[in-house]
């Protein structure tokens, strides 16, 4: 397939000096917290060592004028914790040598460890995060790229996560700051950027992707995305979001293994209603990771070839899939399982899916 034009770039503070989109987590506490926090640290230390130089100000002696006032317990407060001192002001008494030695001392060296540690989380952690965060995205393997995250990218990442996927293995690749913000405060891997550049996906690197699952919120976008990600990853399974029924044949052409239309879903819960008002409860049951069943496919076991679909005893058994055919369990094909066969089953919720 022809590569496709490139078209809009991660913006600036998102890419490497090369204009590489980057990856990015989030971070435990926002900078100013953080910094905030430090501060207030190291104000309540140096406060310690001043309130007890200045109730203590009679074991100090002043070698200038022999008077200590409230701006020599000061001075002389700040310049103990920032250095060990000049020789003007000095304790004279055993407790203020002590208190100097055993709390002052202490002081001083969390203060210089505030210090050292955040001019290293404001100067030297970002190089050192950018270098890090460039190791895990140049090494990505196996994990879910999710190209938009609006109300259905968002489902379904909450999906994947309580169906035991690891944040860290899904990567949000969104243009819009607020809902990066979101995918970070669950502790994705995200990408600022636009989903239908081939810089974009090749730099999440969707070719040893597991799965792409396309929400872009417009069809002519998602279809876009579809037909980039196809032309980088042939073999990677991609899903897409399609609202309109007209473009499904679209979004196939352009390499979705997967459409789905909300719309017609919705529909389908809704006829199914008519018939049954349990059927839709049932319906969203295995659609839903909360429900008390769920469906598994997998391939067929060397111990299950030549059995019917109906014998296997890891759960109940939908579905085959063989080559492009598919067969119900009521199907003459589904009497005797070949090898290669993938197999659709209902488990139990808690059950584990067979390997």
């Amino acid at each position: 397939m022809a590569r496709l034009p490139r078209r809009t770039r991660a913006r600036g503070d998102g890419t490497d000096a090369a204009g590489t989109p980057l990856l990015r987590r989030r971070n435990g506490l926002p900078a100013w917290a953080s910094l905030a926090l430090r501060i207030l640290l190291a104000f309540a230390l140096i406060g310690i060592a001043l309130a007890v130089h200045w109730f203590d100000r009679d074991g100090l002696r002043d070698n200038v004028d022999n008077h200590i006032t409230f701006a020599d317990v000061l001075y002389f407060t700040m310049i103990t914790i920032t250095t060990v001192g000049y020789g003007d002001i000095v304790p004279v008494t055993v407790t203020s040598r002590m208190f100097d030695t055993f709390v002052v001392t202490p002081i001083r060296l969390f203060v210089w460890l505030i210090f050292l540690g955040t001019a290293y989380d404001f100067m030297l952690k970002g190089v050192w995060e950018r270098w890090r965060m460039r190791m895990i995205q140049g090494n990505l393997h196996g994990h879910v790229v999710v190209a938009g995250y609006g109300t259905s990218g968002a489902q379904a990442v909450r999906e994947l996560i309580q169906r035991s996927a690891d944040p860290g293995q899904i990567v949000v690749v969104e243009s819009g700051a607020a809902a990066l913000k979101r995918a970070e405060a669950l502790g994705l891997a995200v990408v600022e950027g636009d989903a239908t550049s081939n810089d974009v996906l090749a730099a999440v690197q969707v070719a040893r992707a597991k799965a792409i699952i396309v929400s872009a919120g417009r069809d002519d976008t998602s279809i876009l995305i579809v037909l980039t990600a196809r032309s980088l990853a042939p073999d990677v399974p991609i899903s897409v979001v399609i609202r309109s029924e007209d473009n499904e044949p679209l979004a196939r052409q352009a390499g979705a293994d997967t459409v789905i239309n909300p719309a017609s879903f919705a529909g389908l819960l809704l006829a199914g209603s008519i018939h049954g008002r349990h059927i839709a409860d049932y319906i969203a049951d295995l659609a839903n990771s909360g429900g008390c069943v769920t469906l598994n496919e997998r391939v067929v076991t060397p111990a299950e070839v030549g059995a019917p679909l109906s014998a296997i005893t890891t759960g109940l058994g939908m579905r085959i899939y063989r080559g492009t055919a598919a067969f119900g369990f009521w199907e003459p094909q589904a009497t005797k399982l070949e090898a290669g066969d993938l197999i659709v089953e209902a488990l139990p919720q808690n059950a584990r899916p067979p390997r």
